[in-house]
């Protein structure tokens, strides 16, 4: 049975319906903070971490021995590159701050809200620099604040990363789109293969579309068919994959681009 989304929500979900999903949420924040952490996050929106994420504190030397450590190795390189200047800056800094955690499906992204408030308030008190692994960024105080401290929560394009690739499983140069965050709303990543050059950019579209309506609680079922405009047929759910999957780090929907 659904219930009402809740009315006092800052961003509330209209189409949520209960479920078993999790949103799954991880950042980094890099710089140099006081002993006792007092963090203004009132002033960016938020009441503070949800029950579920919790912060953890490293200094910088310890958490590089990590295997997972997101300035090293493939993520290292692609976030050197996306931001050179918040890269060089995370690499001086003395201490790092994990906030993490795992929340069951709500109907209103709230807990997200509150999450990047926080982070917002952080980079206030000695953050240079916040990693986002799930979606291969790295921002510091001024992009994060532009990207995701709007009113009413950021456009759910800004949470995600579209990515566009030779379609492995073809040799005909299709192409395959899909998208990379979605785990953040407890809702698989969207994945479309065998995409006409020529139609990349309209699959693009179509994906900020689908997480668009993920985003705002609605959920895909195995073997929906989607009828998009201008397309000679019909396009069928595919659930699959799993949070280990390294194309997503997380579970997708599969649609094939009809010809």
């Amino acid at each position: 049975m659904s219930r009402k989304t809740d009315a006092s929500a800052v961003w509330p979900r209209p189409y949520w319906t209960p479920g078993d999903e999790h949103a799954v949420l991880l950042f980094f924040v890099f710089g140099e903070f006081a002993e006792t952490l007092h963090i203004p996050a009132a002033r960016h929106g938020s009441k503070g971490l949800p029950d579920g994420i919790e912060l953890f504190r490293y200094p910088r030397e310890v958490l590089e021995q990590w295997q997972g450590y997101p300035l090293h190795g493939a993520l290292g390189e692609v976030l050197h590159q996306d931001h050179p200047q918040a890269y060089a800056a995370a690499c001086k800094a003395p201490e790092v701050l994990s906030v993490r955690g795992r929340i069951e499906d709500m109907d209103s992204l709230d807990y997200l809200n509150d999450t990047l408030g926080v982070i917002a308030a952080l980079m206030e008190i000695g953050g240079v620099a916040v990693a986002d692994p799930q979606i291969l960024s790295l921002f510091d105080g001024d992009s994060w604040n532009g990207r995701f401290m709007i009113e009413g929560g950021a456009p759910p394009r800004r949470h995600v990363l579209i990515l566009c690739n030779d379609d492995g499983e073809s040799d005909d140069g299709t192409a395959w789109v899909r998208t990379r965050g979605m785990r953040k709303f407890g809702r698989p990543d969207v994945s479309i293969r065998g995409v006409p050059r020529v139609d990349s950019d309209k699959a693009g579209e179509l994906c900020l579309r689908l997480v668009e309506m993920q985003v705002l609680g609605a959920r895909f079922v195995q073997g929906q068919e989607l009828e998009i405009e201008g397309l000679p047929g019909a396009m069928q759910a595919q659930l699959g994959g799993s949070l280990e999957d390294p194309q997503f780090n997380n579970t997708h929907v599969r649609f094939d681009w009809p010809h």
